[in-house]
């Protein structure tokens, strides 16, 4: 069975109704990034953290998944699948795929400011004083600008081993996320959907690329059905 790693970015969900955070000017939703997605940010204010994720959080409670996420399902019928995602939403999940891997964290889970280990389901607001079961604060399980990405190493080996490479919705401009695309050594056919897509120096260096210029919920549909041929 082939193996597929996909690669999802914020356009993903854009069609579900997602604010995609950043806008022109680099700020997200009027603030700046370090002021709410840094540990800096989070030492200076953290009630103002809070609230941000907070409001993010209701949001996905009243989003679906899109025609795209439902669409990536069916390529577990004849295919190894990997979702990597930059997204901390759950619409892959809410979708059906069954392997997915959040690079940048999850917004219905939160962890302790200190025992990073102790993670917990959380679908409504974090509020201060709400605590980990050893007393200390909980946090967004969101990885923050300076921070690690755990899940980094693992993401990179599935697009090592994959046979197949598909890049949705990505601006392929963020780091470290960005660089994966250029690990993929064993791909044979690269797929990059995306209304605007954005090549960068991975990408560029990919003989067998197909760029498809179109929405998620249009692009993914025309990938799979070349995939089906």
């Amino acid at each position: 069975m082939e193996k597929i790693a996909i690669l999802t970015g914020a356009g993903m969900s854009a069609e579900s109704g997602i604010n995609t955070f950043r806008d022109a000017g680099g700020l997200w939703e009027g603030h700046d990034v370090m002021e709410v997605a840094s540990p800096q940010g989070w030492a200076q204010n953290p009630e103002l953290v809070l609230d941000f994720y907070n409001q993010r959080r209701r949001q996905l409670h009243e989003v679906a998944p899109n025609r795209g996420h439902q669409a990536l399902t069916k390529l577990e019928e004849a295919f190894d699948i990997s979702v990597i995602t930059q997204n901390v939403d759950d619409l892959h999940e809410r979708a059906g795929s069954s392997n997915i891997i959040h690079l940048h964290g999850e917004l219905f889970k939160a962890r302790s400011t200190v025992k990073e280990e102790l993670v917990y389901e959380w679908k409504e607001d974090i509020e201060i004083g709400h605590t980990c079961e050893e007393g200390h604060q909980l946090r967004p399980h969101i990885v923050w600008f300076g921070e690690a990405v755990p899940m980094l190493q693992h993401a990179a080996m599935e697009v090592n081993l994959a046979d197949i490479v598909i890049v949705i919705g990505s601006s392929m401009q963020v780091y470290p996320a960005a660089g994966l695309v250029g690990l993929a050594d064993n791909a044979r056919q690269i797929y990059y959907v995306d209304p605007k897509p954005s090549i960068n120096y991975e990408l560029s260096q990919i003989a067998d690329l197909k760029v498809i210029d179109a929405p998620a919920t249009e692009g993914v549909p025309e990938v799979i059905e070349d995939l089906f041929k």
